[in-house]
């Protein structure tokens, strides 16, 4: 019966018959109603079963758990505690939006399962006790007998038991574009793709030609669709590599920040100060340590990247994916319609003299004036779109959109256009009369016409080779060449008919074989003349064959550039797909993805162990006849190897790969609403070059969110030593007799300092166009901190730095027993980090490099920052709310001067190294 979910039977390895007798059902009458009740009770409705998710509380409690969050959670309550209320308001004020955000964000992505429960089709017609009625898709049950035809959705997994010309579309599932031509026959091998169950029809999938009658074998969760929906279900999503890394920094500011607020705190105690000021001071040290602008800057830095990315066609469903783009390494792509055109396209014809490329028939005289072999590719063409079904709309003769009908059929008729031969021209010139329409037993179908008096448009000399008679019909064939070759008593060579020899035939077989290597679909065309009104069954015989014609899903034309521009990145394309092996490995070729032949079909990923995987994932670029457990495999081993990976897809299959990616990338075109629901980013434009833009736009962000750490870290290690030191300093006097400083900064004025200068500044920093390098430098290392490649070091640096220059402005003032000391230690902290602003632009070029005006809004910024920083100290209702004195233009002026020492050391830095 029903098979269970870990123990699928191959029903397309049975008879009909004997799927029918296990299911103890009928061929003619189905089940009865009483039968199908039982069933419906045992096996359940024929629907997807959705698990709990995740509720909203738990969303927005993983909101606030971030180390950093939690930070910003402690400095609130402590700074209630000590009655700083408006400290206390403007940190929890971050700490909300930051967690709105990231809520908005998290409660779309979980709506995948939504989308997958809308692809059944409401209604179904079944045969039960003999008689066809329509019922409630969900009421099928296994054993019914389903009636499906054109434009029908498959409503269960089924095992096919007639088949009439029928056709199945099932790219949502395999991946191939090409809807499959179906059979009822059984399938010898047990363990195949599902690509090639040509006996089976899958839920979900759509009927585009032909009618048929099946067999439900599977239903609800138990289906193809079911299996996918578990794994989307089981699925756990993980940390981006930023949330990583700004956890980490977190954790180590935590860390810090506790440990120097704890010392400066006891040796203030153990030295005579009381506890309460001291206490004030550590609370000080802690709001000077953590960057409270962080998250905030983060998450308007990554929606200007998504902004700037939907104007590249790539849309944004989750914040954190701007920047994991960034640190992709591999870059795991479907085939059809990313890397390729989804559009059948002729790129070969073959005749007995030769192969004649897309090239020459692009560039050739469509006239028809071009010579024989023109004349003879007009007749290939002609014949091709004639014994055609395919159908040019009312439309724009131009657009290749206007030509509906099978893609193999469109791609002929694109092609003959291109050529010249417009088929309704062609089809007013032969009318046709009768046909023998295809089927998979014959693999042909031929079409029966009038011949036409005459043309001077069309070869005709090519089909009437008797200058004294002139034929009354003519029949054109189209279908597999080897029967073809077979059928055929004579062949078109120089434009004259010569019998088929067995060198003949021995060249052309090797033409086709030529074409099958590279995945090329290959069609014969054929004709016969007659000088009366044929008989249809004796029209496929002793045929007169005039050629091959070869077609392929080309590959879209700038994608090869992007491949490139990925390998100079330092991130490897490769290749994921449902289709052909052979087609796979030739596309890939031709893109440069892969330069040998190598390749794994499904069935051999299936055989090989955890360990043989992670080795072989290293080496081979390109998988074909894979299944949805397959690309999850795939991306899972990717990652186990330490791989930040982008996926892909467009189809229900896709959707658990592109959930458990790092960056889950769906098709905007072609892609299913599932796919869509379970990615990080949509493309609106289905091409592979769009991802290799947004991978630059991730790494500009990433990159810019990196200036933004290294600015506020050090600006922060700056304020710290100024806390640290100056207490220190003062405390020993020198003999000055002057009262030692206790808190060099108040916490009010470090709250300033953080969101005025990080906040507004990294806005600015965040805006950063790229660097000359960005894409010519390989990832950031999954494992890497955000300190790598030398941040960590400039991060001291310019700290100690901003710190000594705060320091001794404040000492200065000090000892001069200057009342404004304060107020000149903060304000030349804050003209200090505008400087550094311009300094951290970029990490190797010059300000001079990069230009000043290349980055307008974080001039402004700067500008805007230099007017609030004089308000502080100018304006009264300011001074008051941050306990500033006004400062004389002498005291403002030697802020400003010494606080350049930021920008010269950083640009003498960079000179040196760079």
């Amino acid at each position: 019966m029903q098979s269970d979910k870990n123990d699928k039977k191959y029903w397309h390895n049975r008879t009909s018959q004997q799927a029918i007798s296990e299911f103890d059902s009928s061929q003619k009458k189905g089940l009865t109603e009483e039968e199908a009740g039982a069933r419906l009770k045992k096996y359940g409705k024929n629907e997807l079963i959705e698990q709990r998710r995740r509720g909203i509380g738990r969303m927005l409690w993983e909101q606030i758990t971030a180390t950093m969050v939690l930070i910003l959670i402690i400095a609130a309550i402590v700074s209630m505690f000590l009655q700083h209320w408006l400290e206390a308001i403007s940190i929890i004020a971050i700490v909300v939006l930051f967690a709105i955000l990231g809520f908005i964000q998290e409660y779309r992505a979980e709506k995948a399962m939504a989308a997958l429960k809308k692809m059944a089709k409401p209604l179904v017609r079944v045969i039960r006790s003999g008689n066809l009625s329509e019922i409630s898709s969900t009421d099928i049950v296994p054993g019914d007998l389903v009636v499906v035809e054109n434009g029908n959705i498959i409503p269960a997994d089924c095992r096919l038991l007639e088949s009439h010309n029928l056709k199945v579309q099932e790219a949502a599932l395999t991946g191939e574009s090409e809807a499959v031509l179906k059979q009822t026959d059984k399938l010898d091998k047990e363990d195949i793709p599902l690509g090639d169950r040509l006996n089976m029809i899958y839920m979900g999938t759509i009927v585009t030609q032909g009618r048929g009658i099946a067999l439900v074998t599977d239903t609800g969760m138990n289906t193809e669709l079911g299996s996918i929906a578990t794994l989307l279900q089981d699925v756990k999503s993980d940390q981006t590599p930023l949330q990583k890394r700004l956890d980490n920094v977190g954790k180590i500011l935590a860390i810090a920040g506790g440990i120097i607020a704890f010392l400066i705190a006891l040796f203030g105690v153990l030295s005579g100060e009381s506890i309460g000021d001291m206490f004030l001071v550590a609370i000080s040290v802690a709001v000077a340590i953590v960057p409270e602008g962080l998250p905030a800057v983060v998450t308007v830095t990554l929606a200007i990247g998504a902004r700037r990315m939907l104007a590249r066609n790539a849309l944004i469903r989750k914040l954190p994916a701007v920047e994991t783009l960034g640190s992709v390494t591999d870059i795991c792509s479907d085939k059809t319609g990313t890397l390729t055109q989804n559009k059948m396209t002729v790129t070969f014809l073959a005749t007995a003299d030769e192969i004649i490329p897309l090239e020459y028939l692009e560039q050739s005289d469509t006239s028809g004036k071009g010579g024989d072999k023109n004349l003879l590719i007009q007749s290939i063409l002609l014949s091709g779109a004639l014994c055609n079904d395919a159908t040019l709309s009312n439309g724009n003769e131009e657009d290749e959109s206007e030509v509906i009908g099978d893609p193999t059929e469109t791609a002929i008729v694109v092609a003959a256009r291109k050529f010249g031969l417009d088929k309704r021209e062609l089809e007013k010139a032969f009318p046709r009369l009768n046909e023998n329409p295809f089927d998979s037993d014959r693999k042909r179908m031929t079409t029966f016409h009038d011949f036409p008096v005459s043309s001077d448009k069309y070869p005709l000399k090519i089909f009437n080779h008797n200058e004294d008679t002139r034929p009354e019909k003519i029949s054109f064939t189209k279908g597999s060449f080897d029967g073809l070759l077979e059928l055929s008593s004579h062949v078109i060579r120089n434009n004259q008919m010569v019998p088929v020899t067995e060198e003949i035939k021995d060249d052309l077989s090797q033409k086709n074989r030529e074409f099958a290597s590279k995945g090329i679909r290959v069609l014969g065309v054929a004709y016969r003349t007659y000088g009366k009104d044929p008989d249809p069954e004796e029209a496929e015989h002793d045929l007169i064959l005039l050629g091959l014609i070869g077609m392929i899903d080309p590959p879209r034309e700038e994608v090869k550039l992007a491949v490139e521009k990925c390998k100079q990145a330092g991130i490897r394309p490769i290749m994921i797909t449902g289709d052909h092996p052979l087609t796979a490995s030739y596309i890939a070729r031709k893109l440069n993805i892969s330069q040998n032949e190598n390749y794994i079909t499904g069935i051999e990923l299936a055989k090989l162990s955890e360990k043989e995987l992670r080795k072989k994932v290293e080496e081979v670029s390109v998988y074909a006849r894979v299944s949805p457990e397959h690309k999850l495999r795939i991306v899972k081993v990717l990652q186990q190897n330490g791989h930040v990976v982008a996926m892909t897809g467009d189809g229900v299959n896709d959707a658990p790969a592109l959930k458990q990616a790092d960056i889950g990338v769906a098709m905007g075109i072609t892609g299913t609403d599932v796919s869509k629901e379970a990615s990080d980013m949509v493309l609106r434009d289905d091409n592979f070059a769009t991802i290799v833009a947004a991978v630059e736009e991730g790494r500009v962000i990433y990159d810019n969110i990196r200036k933004f750490v290294k600015f506020s870290i050090a600006g922060n290690l700056g304020k710290v030593l100024v806390m640290i030191f100056v207490p220190l300093i003062t405390m020993i006097n020198f003999g000055s007799g002057l009262e030692a400083i206790t808190i060099p900064l108040l916490p009010l004025q470090l709250l300033w300092l953080n969101l005025l200068t990080d906040g507004l500044l990294g806005v600015g920093l965040g805006v950063e166009p790229a660097e000359t390098f960005t894409m010519r430098r390989p990832p950031i290392p999954p494992k890497s901190n955000i300190f790598s490649e030398g941040v960590g070091g400039q991060i001291l640096r310019t700290g100690i730095l901003i710190g000594m220059i705060s320091i001794v402005i404040g000492i200065y003032a000090w000892s001069n027993q200057d009342v404004h000391w304060q107020t000149m230690m903060f304000s030349g902290i804050a003209f200090a980090q505008m400087w550094q602003a311009l300094a951290t632009r970029s990490f190797k070029d010059s300000i001079f490099k990069t230009g000043l005006f290349s980055n307008i809004p974080i001039v402004i910024l700067i500008l805007l920052v230099f007017a609030l920083q004089i308000s502080a100290i100018y304006v009264p209702f300011l001074q008051v709310f941050l306990t500033t004195d006004p400062l004389t233009l002498t005291e403002l002026l030697l802020c400003i001067a010494i606080s350049s020492i930021v920008l010269i050391e950083s640009e003498i830095e960079k000179a040196l190294i760079h």
